[in-house]
């Protein structure tokens, strides 16, 4: 009997232990790449991330964020890729790591690292210099479609992008030949598109609401349409496309992706960690702040996500003539 006491003792010490060693911490700094330049919206994503993983001591390593731009998001996803099994690696990601491969921009795919949650979604605007004589997307059109070479529009970090896109939606309601817009392209994204709208060397941009609303805020350049399907609280003088009379609406979504082959120990731990940083105050405050909403998928959500997604931008790219 002792015997028998002893040995189902020893088996339940090892199942204590073999759970024990399942589960996995950060054992290192925790970099959040940001594959565009300082003042973009992955860059604003990852640093919002690192003080609501701070703040709110979710995490018991150091977080960092690192800028690697370059290729519409392909610099920074590629050196994600090369950490093979580091769950102390996240990036972040949008749309584009799907566009820019139904593109041929970029062969990297979703499938070839790990989604590991959507967090914020944000709208859309068109966005001026606080001088322009546009003052709505109607006039913004009709101005392009008189002389497209004069009115010059900054997207970035790359053509095909949610940004892109919508302008081209917004085009073809309008009557604008999409194929005449004068786009310039920044990599950058919203760090150098701002100065260039600023500077005059582009007269508009299609670009996320958070990258200019506090230059909108300050009287610097004025937005004069969201992609919102109303008028949004924080930004009562700013009317919507659809409040416009143009029947549209467009969020743009911003997640995290890890390297490639993390183990579900690995995605569990930030699956945890991501759905508590979401329910924060520090996070709520953070986001609402920068005009975001929440937006949270965990890993399995937001991979059956993107899956879903691949397929609605593939018929969309095809509609509007770019693929």
């Amino acid at each position: 009997m002792k015997r028998l006491f002893a040995v189902a003792l020893l088996v339940a010490l090892f199942a204590v232990a073999g759970t024990a060693s399942a589960e996995w911490k950060p054992t290192r700094t925790i970099e959040l790449i940001a594959p565009a330049n300082p003042g973009g919206g992955w860059d604003m994503l990852c640093r919002t991330v690192q003080k609501a993983l701070v703040d709110e001591k979710l995490v018991d390593k150091n977080v960092i964020v690192v800028n690697k731009p370059g290729g519409g998001g392909a610099t920074g996803w590629n050196y994600l890729k090369g950490k093979k099994g580091q769950g102390e690696y996240l990036a972040a990601t949008s749309t584009l790591i799907m566009l820019n491969n139904l593109l041929g921009k970029s062969e990297i795919t979703y499938k070839d690292v790990t989604p590991v949650a959507a967090l914020q979604t944000e709208w859309i605007s068109i966005a001026v210099e606080q001088d322009s004589p546009w003052k709505t997307a109607k006039d913004l059109f009709e101005a392009i479609k008189a002389d497209p070479s004069a009115v010059p529009v900054g997207v970035g970090p790359t053509l095909g992008n949610n940004d892109h896109l919508m302008f081209l939606e917004l085009a073809q309601i309008f009557g604008v030949d999409p194929a005449t817009i004068k786009f310039i392209v920044y990599p950058g994204a919203g760090g150098e598109i701002v100065p260039a709208v600023l500077g005059g060397h582009v007269k508009a941009t299609s670009i996320g609401l958070a990258e200019v609303l506090e230059q909108h805020k300050a009287g610097k350049m004025r937005i004069i349409g969201v992609s919102s399907d109303q008028k949004l609280d924080f930004l009562p003088d700013v009317a919507s496309f659809k409040e416009q009379g143009v029947d549209m609406v467009f969020p743009h979504w911003r997640g995290i992706i890890g390297a490639p082959d993390l183990t579900p120990e690995q995605v569990k731990y930030w699956d945890d960690v991501f759905a508590k940083m979401v329910q924060t105050e520090t996070w709520k405050t953070l986001i609402g702040n920068l005009g975001w909403s929440n937006f949270y998928q965990n890993s399995a959500e937001h991979t059956a996500f993107l899956e879903e997604s691949t397929k609605e931008f593939d018929s969309l790219l095809t509609q509007v003539g770019l693929k």
